[in-house]
């Protein structure tokens, strides 16, 4: 894999929870490469945004399957979020 940090960072998730999550918590959610640790994800948001992050948490989502009819099978992709926390008056602009 490679450690450069935009290969890591892959984008970020705005939804309403996340929203949410930025404006109470100061928390942000990207996905992320699959491969990644949580170490690395600091590090590259840290490089990227310049900002201190105090804490990553990781989830892994399995891809569904899509299309009901025999012509039309196939699978979605499998994905990496990260919810990261930053640093008491740190904030990364995303929009």
């Amino acid at each position: 894999m490679k450690t450069d940090p935009f290969y890591i960072i892959k984008s970020p998730v705005v939804t309403e929870e996340s929203t949410l999550q930025m404006t109470t918590r100061n928390q942000y959610v990207f996905k992320v490469d699959p491969r990644a640790t949580k170490s690395q994800i600091r590090d590259a948001l840290e490089t990227i945004f310049n900002v201190k992050v105090t804490s990553v948490n990781t989830m892994n989502y399995s891809g569904k399957r899509i299309g009901r009819r025999p012509r039309l099978r196939g699978r979605r992709a499998s994905w990496k979020k990260a919810i990261v926390t930053l640093r008491e008056g740190d904030k990364i602009d995303l929009l």
